[in-house]
């Protein structure tokens, strides 16, 4: 039995990863798109509601931010840099929309399925009313919602990621919290 070691790289913290991309170094980059790449199409997934949307954002996000990386300012803002380029790519997607997406990426089979089938059909159904609860709260609400409960940012990052002062970031959370709340009520 064989066994490999992780990538010298996968020890790094960002900001060492960052200067090391600026510089060219591919395999840097390639470590910041692995500890990134799943929480941002998490939030594509969520904010789109559209596994194919959600790649290609992920995508261009990772792309941009590869050939945008040397403006970046503080190397070890990278995290909040990505959420935002994801954020606002999402909300433009949103936007540019004519009509919703019926495709809901929590519905996909995942190699993860619960083996009680009873229970897999109800966390099933549980997360599709989620989802749809999601889609029914307005794009900013969805994002700020999203970034703080999924994702666990703080109030002042999301405030930064959003580009809303952090005040309306609580509000919006709250606003989305409640909406959901009385949704999912029939789940509880």
């Amino acid at each position: 039995m064989t066994t490999t070691s992780p990538a010298p790289e996968a020890t790094l913290d960002d900001a060492t990863l960052v200067g090391r991309s600026r510089d060219g170094d591919v395999r840097a980059y390639e470590q910041l798109v692995l500890r990134y790449q799943g929480p941002m199409f998490r939030l594509a997934a969520k904010m789109l509601a559209d596994r194919a949307e959600a790649e290609d954002v992920t995508q261009e996000v990772f792309l941009k931010a590869w050939r945008t990386i040397g403006r970046l300012q503080d190397d070890a803002a990278f995290a909040g840099w990505l959420y935002r380029a994801t954020t606002n790519r999402c909300l433009n997607v949103l936007r540019a929309r004519r009509l919703p997406a019926d495709v809901d990426p929590d519905t996909t089979a995942s190699p993860h399925a619960d083996t009680r089938p009873e229970h897999a059909t109800e966390m099933s159904s549980q997360m599709s009313a989620l989802t749809e609860a999601l889609q029914q709260l307005t794009p900013e609400q969805r994002a700020c919602w999203l970034l703080r409960e999924v994702h666990g940012r703080s109030y002042d990052e999301i405030a930064e990621i959003v580009g809303a002062n952090s005040t309306a970031v609580r509000g919006r959370i709250a606003r989305a919290r409640a909406q959901l709340a009385e949704v999912m009520q029939p789940w509880r």
